[in-house]
């Protein structure tokens, strides 16, 4: 069973890479693995200087910086965490590049080349701001979800 989930991974990125080589603009750049690891050793790949903002047990979240634009650059303990993270904050809009126990949020642009650096798959939020809800829609799940 551990041959046919990683030929379909390997599948599946295959995929994933021949539909972002079509009408991407030529650029010719192929994404690398996925990079994994702590978050100094994300941010040296990427060539930024972390700006820690958070250091928790179950997260840690640094700011970068890449000319006038930024991004944030968060690990976590668990995929579990981190994909309640992203589910979560996915609700607010945005681009985020996710790899394995890591997520970098910032304009599409800036994730594209960070994109090249770290590998990953650039996942986009849903902006609710737009939409009526008719009250409460949101009341349940944001509670405890530190900034």
């Amino acid at each position: 069973m551990r041959l046919t989930r990683q030929m379909l991974a390997l599948t599946g990125a295959v995929a994933v890479l021949a539909l972002a080589g079509c009408g991407s603009g030529g650029t010719g750049s192929e994404v690398p693995a996925t990079a994994t690891g702590s978050l100094e050793h994300l941010a040296a790949e990427a060539k930024c200087k972390p700006d820690m903002q958070t250091d928790a047990d179950t997260i840690r979240q640094a700011i970068c910086k890449k000319g006038k634009e930024q991004y944030v650059l968060a690990t976590f303990a668990t995929d579990r965490g981190q994909r309640e993270w992203i589910d979560m904050a996915k609700d607010y809009g945005g681009f985020y590049l996710v790899g394995r126990k890591w997520v970098a949020v910032g304009e599409e642009n800036v994730l594209d080349d960070l994109r090249g650096r770290l590998g990953g798959d650039v996942e986009e939020g849903i902006d609710h701001s737009t939409m009526d809800h008719g009250g409460g829609a949101h009341a349940s799940g944001h509670a405890g979800h530190g900034g």
